[in-house]
């Protein structure tokens, strides 16, 4: 009986206390709405996109400047939101982004008028010219060589070929590039970006007419029709929608999500009214349907740019927090005894996706003044939480250097990006913002 009664006060010891829930802010870092650079100034945001032409970046077939990325660098990190940006070789409307030194020996540059949504001028140069495939392959290698792990870089869309970097010529698809050329730009990405995710326009299989395979690849995906051509409609004419193509690339590219990161852009046509009830999103490509679908972790959006009604701004808050992860401290348990402190949280992903990076985790102990005396980075981990999943966290520490007292135990997780937004979770934080309060101890 007496062993009985001691099992049973271990156990009942050993129940950890359930935290509140509350929603995570629409910034948190690595989600969210991506305005472009500067804009938006009123509405939260962690991401902030800018395009630049090839030509502005490299000068010669091994010679870069960096400066145009580091100013905008500079500029987003300042704001605590780290950049997307994408780079491109043709863009309706603009000049010619080939650089000058492809021009001067003899790179073919066709230059045509599109007559489809967007109406204007376009510079597609020869993808096929062996110059031009190895200043590809040059740049993105010392980009990656300069970039890749920077933490002031959210994600990378692969751009560089056709119209806006998106990877098609439409209507020309005479101008458009070869598999062959598609392959070289893919592995380039894949072998110069280990840590920095790199995402791709069209998700492919095997059997594809113009593109090659992609579904196996290392690299993510980006739907720049997003609540417009999103979700897959059966009709005959809207097989080039997202996720049509990405249910014809198979099982492979469905399932990227979990491990690779889905983003994109909101449709144009839908940003003066997509936060309207109803929006004005086309039946059956709802935003938060769209959302769900894809497991879209970001997304460019010029939507939030304008004015907003209250309403209108609270459902764009609500889409924001919806993209991506949402992680929530279902309980804690903070013991010490011993001299030594253990401890055993719960965390769980209420998001559409995971988080992909490896940032570390932190917790302090922060004494009865409200100071930090003294933390520990525990070997716990964010990533690869899939949606609805929740993951057990446990941590034992001697108590050695602090002095007799009342403690806090905090948890964070902080933005390596200097300056940048911690990642908050979805509790009340009665403390300072990013950390959450596990519980109390003394010593």
């Amino acid at each position: 009986m007496k062993w009985l009664l001691l099992c049973l006060l271990a156990a009942a010891s050993a129940t950890a206390a359930p935290l509140e829930y509350a929603p995570a802010p629409p910034d948190n870092p690595l989600k969210g709405f991506a305005p472009y650079a500067g804009q938006a100034k009123e509405f939260p945001h962690s991401l902030e996109f800018q395009y630049f032409p090839l030509k502005d970046l490299m000068t010669g077939p091994n010679t870069f400047d960096w400066q145009p990325l580091e100013r905008l660098m500079a500029s987003v990190s300042s704001r605590g939101c780290q950049t997307v940006f994408r780079v491109y070789l043709e863009y309706v409307g603009k000049p010619c982004a080939v650089p000058q030194f492809l021009l001067d020996q003899g790179v073919k540059v066709t230059e045509w008028m599109t007559d489809n949504t967007y109406r204007g001028r376009s510079f597609t140069p020869d993808y096929a010219d062996p110059r031009l495939r190895t200043a590809m392959t040059n740049f993105i290698a010392a980009l990656g060589a300069r970039y890749d792990g920077d933490p002031r870089v959210a994600f990378i869309t692969a751009g560089l070929l056709g119209s806006w970097g998106e990877w098609h010529n439409h209507p020309r698809l005479d101008l458009w590039a070869s598999k062959a050329v598609q392959t070289e730009v893919m592995g380039a990405y894949e072998a110069a970006f280990k840590k920095t995710p790199v995402l791709l326009r069209y998700p492919t299989g095997d059997g594809d007419r113009d593109y090659a395979p992609n579904h196996t690849r290392r690299l993510g995906y980006h739907d720049d029709s997003f609540a417009w051509a999103t979700m897959a409609t059966g009709k005959p004419g809207d097989g080039w929608f997202f996720m049509a193509r990405m249910k014809r690339a198979g099982p492979a590219a469905l399932e990227k999500w979990r491990t690779q990161p889905i983003g994109g852009e909101v449709r144009p046509e839908t940003w003066q009214k997509l936060w309207d009830a109803p929006s004005s999103t086309p039946p059956g490509q709802e935003f938060l349907h769209c959302v769900e679908g894809t497991h879209a972790t970001w997304l460019m959006d010029s939507s939030i740019v304008r004015k907003l009604t209250p309403e209108q701004r609270d459902r764009a808050i609500a889409g924001a927090r919806r993209l991506g992860y949402e992680f929530h401290i279902a309980d804690a348990e903070v013991k010490a005894e011993g001299g030594e402190l253990r401890v055993r949280a719960t965390v769980v992903n209420k998001g559409v996706a995971p988080f992909y990076a490896d940032w570390p985790v932190e917790l302090a102990a922060l004494n009865a003044s409200g100071h930090v005396v003294s933390t520990w980075r525990p070997n716990w981990k964010l990533n690869a939480l899939l949606p609805g999943d929740n993951r057990a966290w446990n941590f034992r520490t001697n108590l050695q250097s602090l002095t007799a007292g009342a403690y806090r135990l905090l948890l964070r997780v902080p933005n390596p990006m200097a300056g940048g937004k911690p990642l908050r979770f979805a509790n009340r934080e009665p403390d300072q913002p990013g950390w959450v309060t596990l519980g109390k101890f003394g010593r």
